[in-house]
């Protein structure tokens, strides 16, 4: 039998821990928050088909019944928005993700402490928590044991770091793995969606995703999170996204006053209902992330040790990819040890081909968040210009509509060759 130690209580962390139960594999997390609730960001994810995909794989029916019955209301589609409101394209739903049968091959609107909730159901006895991790030493026939700040330690045959993008197992595994500065910060802010605010907030930026195309170094992104039976916490969240030096240093240290400050004072000349809607997002609700990516790294020699998220291919959130990719991690990760707590192969064979296949779409995602980013904070005129005209061109003509933006959301969730494999499997 396998013994998979996962350190990091994170998204991907979690449906690692949940697959690999579901196999009989025997698994334990250690979690550096000091108890279950510690985490309390609350924040729309948009889970694509991988994700759901990945999110099939790895639950319980139960489980991946309760994802379904808690994620958000669909539809509304992603429109792309003047800063005078003027709808310049609307992507309907249908462009984006073509609707399927299979609910596993849908996207979902999902609330993040809701699915972090769903995931740790049943785990109680898996995640230990105030458990930071410090270091791992490797025996003699490579057994990997992790060393803790409270002094304890854990033995296991395999240990996974998914402990984010300062990840300290990555630190010590792969120490030339480097991140960069991608060069701008996110400021997420929250607004909460009920009578009052809706009756102020344009209908537009009431529905779906819409990205806020400004010809400068900085943009707006908001999506809406609705439950689909209501009880009072729906809330529509906000992504202001500039480049560094729109900020002081160290933006992340700023109140939320402060920050809410800074970003009124970069769209004064934006329509009166968005400077609104900044206004009237609780401070509480407002932070800032300098946004992070992973350079890829070199091919390595697999070992006992292994890495999965943003632990390994970190990314800015342009594009909703991060997650996705983790559970992708996640469901890959369980099938290759399954296959050797099954005895069908070596688990350094499954660790290195896991790491390899991870590497090709893990790195392609890394790749397509950064130009993603950068398109948005475009404020080259002729390039703003041309990109307008276009867009105004996709709103007259669905076929252009499709040509232009179905292929991008297609290509990143569609299944890979073992994802299909599994599926004919279980068909």
């Amino acid at each position: 039998m396998t013994d998979v130690l996962i350190v990091g209580g994170g998204i991907g962390g979690l449906a690692l821990a949940q697959g690999l139960r579901k196999h009989g594999i025997t698994v334990a997390v250690y979690e550096r928050d000091r108890r279950r609730d510690d985490r309390v960001d609350r924040y729309r994810l948009a889970i694509n088909p991988a994700g759901s995909r990945s999110l099939r794989a790895c639950l319980p029916d139960r489980h991946w019944q309760a994802f379904i019955d808690t994620a958000g209301r669909p539809g509304g589609g992603f429109g792309f928005l003047g800063t005078d409101l003027r709808t310049l394209v609307l992507v309907e739903d249908a462009v984006m993700y073509p609707d399927d049968p299979d609910p596993a091959e849908r996207a979902y609107p999902v609330d993040r402490h809701t699915l972090r909730g769903v995931l740790l159901d049943g785990l109680d006895d898996t995640v230990h928590y105030d458990k930071a991790f410090e270091r791992y030493e490797l025996a003699a026939d490579g057994r990997p044991t992790a060393r803790f700040a409270d002094g304890t330690s854990a033995t296991c045959d395999v240990l996974v770091g998914a402990d984010g993008i300062n990840s300290r197992v990555r630190a010590q595994y792969l120490p030339t793995a480097t991140q960069r500065d991608a060069g701008a910060v996110g400021v997420g802010l929250k607004l909460p969606l009920n009578d009052d605010t809706r009756a102020w907030l344009p209908a537009r930026l009431a529905e779906g995703m819409n990205l806020i195309v400004t010809g400068a170094p900085h943009f707006l992104f908001t999506s809406v999170f609705e439950r689909r039976q209501p009880v009072g916490d729906d809330y529509l969240l906000c992504a202001f996204v500039a480049r560094n030096e729109l900020f002081p240093s160290r933006p992340e240290r700023l109140d939320g006053p402060q920050l809410k400050a800074y970003v009124a004072g970069l769209i004064t000349h934006w329509h009166p209902a968005l400077r609104q809607l900044i206004d009237q997002c609780p401070p509480n609700d407002v932070s800032a992330f300098p946004f992070q990516a992973s350079d890829r790294p070199a091919p390595w020699a697999p070992s006992r040790v292994t890495v999965l998220g943003d632990a390994v291919h970190g990314m800015p959130p342009a594009g909703g990819n991060g997650a996705n990719t983790a559970l992708r991690d996640a469901a890959l990760l369980t099938r290759q040890l399954s296959l050797a707590d099954g005895g069908h192969l070596p688990l350094l064979d499954v660790i290195g081909g896991y790491e390899a296949e991870m590497r090709a779409y893990g790195f392609h995602a890394v790749d397509l968040a950064l130009r993603t980013l950068h398109q948005g904070m475009m404020s080259n005129p002729v390039s703003v210009g041309l990109t307008r005209g276009w867009f105004s061109l996709c709103g007259i003509a669905s076929p252009l509509r499709r040509m232009t933006f179905g292929a991008s959301w297609a290509k990143i969730s569609a299944p890979r060759q073992w994802e299909r494999s599994a599926t004919n499997r279980t068909s």
